[in-house]
């Protein structure tokens, strides 16, 4: 068997991971180069066979390439194509990464762990969707062990069952990220955010501008994995501080009306909430009001910007992979801001 067909044979490109097809394919043969499989001098197959072999595209298998080679695995001779320059590079973490969806915040999570782990980490990366099926399966059925397990455990339904499956890993490489769920057992590390303090003082800091309004009110949808200790602090602040409030469960059919503030927590409700505002003509920011929760770029922009409560994505992302690099098992409440802009 020739070295080309030999590398080919270990390149694997999973059509269910998150993770980005480049990685993968330069994943796969670091592996293989860890395992003995693949040896330093060994010709690597063209582009164009790794794009016609896994079905990718040849940009995404020449970026592979152009990774390995900036880290020094690769080498190449015009005219003659691409080889294994050095076998001396190594990934001593393997990481099992699961997201419970991709959103413009989570990605802000995913890309601050990756840069803060460095070239270091192999991360097989899978989203769920939210659905403890899927949860379960993925874990179950995970192709081989790993250095670290880094979860973030959100269902819209099955979430009293999710630690039976989290407890099935070994707890002194399971980082939790975003919300503890109760009953995983043994000593694991975690950045989570206090759902319900988080609100709380959050409006506390908005009060003033709050203050202009009539009624608050909480849009958070029946079917939803957010974590219900949302409407817990929101109702605890709102009776602390005499605001009338309401929950409401579906914005579709909702009438809105002046002195009305709203909160939003999915982001499809914002858009239709912003559609409603708009074809009332209503003011936004003195009329009526928004506070949005997860900060994104686009929300400095939207309508002059539209104030948020928001996690730090970034600093989530960060501390779970010092976690890992400290072999640590803290548990790490992430910091929580409240960002006035011009929609309250």
């Amino acid at each position: 068997m020739s070295a080309s067909q030999k590398i080919l044979e270990s390149i694997q490109v999973d059509e269910f991971s998150a993770t980005p097809k480049y990685l993968q394919l330069s994943n796969s043969i670091v592996k293989g180069i860890q395992a003995g499989l693949i040896v330093k001098g060994d010709m690597m197959p063209s582009i164009n066979e790794v794009s016609f072999e896994f079905d990718i595209s040849r940009v995404t298998a020449e970026k592979g390439y152009n990774h390995l080679k900036s880290i020094g695995v690769l080498g190449s001779v015009p005219g003659k194509g691409y080889f294994i320059k050095s076998t001396e590079y190594t990934q001593t973490l393997k990481v099992f990464l699961l997201f419970n969806k991709l959103s413009p915040h989570k990605k802000i999570i995913y890309d601050s762990f990756v840069e803060t782990l460095g070239a270091q980490a192999a991360i097989d990366f899978y989203i769920y969707n939210n659905d403890f099926g899927l949860f379960k399966r993925l874990i179950e059925q995970r192709k081989e062990e790993y250095t670290h397990y880094v979860i973030i455990p959100h269902f819209i339904e099955g979430e009293e069952k999710a630690y039976e499956v989290i407890n099935t890993l070994p707890k002194d490489h399971l980082i939790i990220l975003d919300k503890i769920i109760p009953r995983i057992s043994g000593d694991f590390g975690a950045v989570y955010q206090n759902f319900e303090r988080d609100i709380y003082t959050s409006l506390e800091k908005a009060g003033e501008e709050l203050a202009r309004y009539e009624t608050l009110n909480l849009i958070f949808p029946e079917n939803s994995y957010a974590p219900r200790e949302i409407i817990d602090g929101f109702i605890k602040f709102c009776q602390n501080y005499a605001f009338n409030y309401r929950i409401i469960s579906s914005i579709q059919h909702e009438l809105i009306s002046e002195n009305q503030a709203y909160i939003n927590i999915m982001e499809d409700d914002l858009v239709l909430l912003i559609e409603k505002i708009m074809a009332q003509s209503l003011v936004l920011g003195q009329q009526v009001g928004i506070i949005s929760y997860n900060e994104t770029p686009l929300k400095r922009l939207i309508l002059n910007g539209l104030t948020t409560i928001s996690t730090d994505f970034k600093a989530m992302g960060k501390k779970a992979a010092e976690l890992i690099l400290t072999n640590s098992k803290e548990h790490i409440e992430n910091p929580f801001y409240l960002t006035l802009r011009c929609s309250l």
